[in-house]
């Protein structure tokens, strides 16, 4: 993992979208509150590009690109 900054950050974007858009709202008490799928839709896009970028520090050259 050559760019580990972005892809700690993609992965706690996944975690944390997972929980507070998808598992809170259908783990409550409550049967009528929806799971928000769109934002999670939205959260999970921005979470694949922080998973396939590269960290500002590190040059083509480091991470294998030439």
């Amino acid at each position: 993992m050559k760019s580990w900054k972005t892809t700690v950050c993609g992965i706690l974007t996944v975690l944390a979208a997972a929980i507070t858009l998808v598992a809170v709202p259908l783990l409550d008490e409550d049967p009528a509150t929806p799971a928000n799928w769109g934002a999670f839709g939205a959260s999970l896009a921005a979470a694949v590009g922080l998973l396939f970028s590269r960290d500002n520090d590190k040059s083509s050259e480091d991470v294998g690109i030439k």
